[in-house]
């Protein structure tokens, strides 16, 4: 793991190496320091985001409290950023998109820190799509996944592949997406659910929104990333 100095104590400036490319990413870990992660959540923001994205970190922040580490990730590099302000024709390549996080997770199975942590994702926009599309193909790695305000329709064929438990989080005046979501879920054959957070719109901007989506991501993900209970011996 290449690391240097981090955006506080508790988090971790690293480079992902994906497929030709090295991407920028902050590891953070758990709060209290000395708790030991149970899972790990890898996020996948929207259109035109980046890890720096507030409503992500504000969400992982909550995850990390937790006791879940989490993994935000530049998904398009500084050149291809600057492209895509001017054409935007990276933010819609779901192939690539998919194809970096899957990546990641690979990458992550590599990290001390990480590589027997069981993984989530959590997709926002256009990020959800992709990260649907990276739990089909990693359905032995990824334990969960949750979507805010997120795009599950735009991973087509994928979505029948999925196996992982999986939430719908959209805004009860964002309809439709609400409408795309109730779409997606049709060709999902793994456990889905769609939670409809009332008087919320597409970015969840309003007082008290976001919280009710980190709380109902911190409940998923510590649901389904948490260790197993061992049965009692006989």
């Amino acid at each position: 793991m290449r690391v240097h100095t981090g955006e506080s104590p508790d988090e971790l400036a690293v480079h992902v190496a994906a497929t030709g490319v090295t991407l920028g990413g902050t590891l953070g870990l758990p709060t209290p320091a000395e708790t030991l992660p149970s899972g790990v959540v890898l996020f996948a923001h929207g259109s035109g985001s980046s890890r720096f994205s507030p409503r992500n970190r504000f969400v992982a922040d909550v995850l990390r409290e937790a006791g879940l580490a989490t993994l935000l990730l530049d998904l398009l590099t500084p050149a291809e950023e600057a492209v895509d302000l001017r054409t935007r024709e990276h933010r819609f390549d779901l192939v690539l998109l998919a194809r970096r996080l899957v990546d990641a997770i690979d990458w992550l199975s590599h990290q001390e820190l990480t590589k027997d942590l069981p993984v989530g994702l959590f997709g926002a926009s256009t990020g959800a799509g992709a990260a649907l599309i990276a739990a089909a193909r990693r359905p032995d790695r990824v334990e969960a996944v949750v979507s805010r305000g997120g795009r599950p329709d735009l991973a087509g064929d994928a979505l029948a592949s999925v196996r992982a438990p999986t939430l719908l989080i959209v805004g009860g005046n964002d309809e439709q997406v609400i409408a795309l979501n109730r779409a997606a879920m049709t060709h999902m054959r793994g456990v889905v659910r769609l939670e409809i957070v009332p008087g919320a719109t597409h970015l969840f901007e309003e007082r008290g929104a976001l919280d009710v989506v980190a709380d109902l991501a911190r409940r998923w993900l510590t649901e389904y990333l948490a260790p197993p209970i061992p049965s009692p011996r006989r």
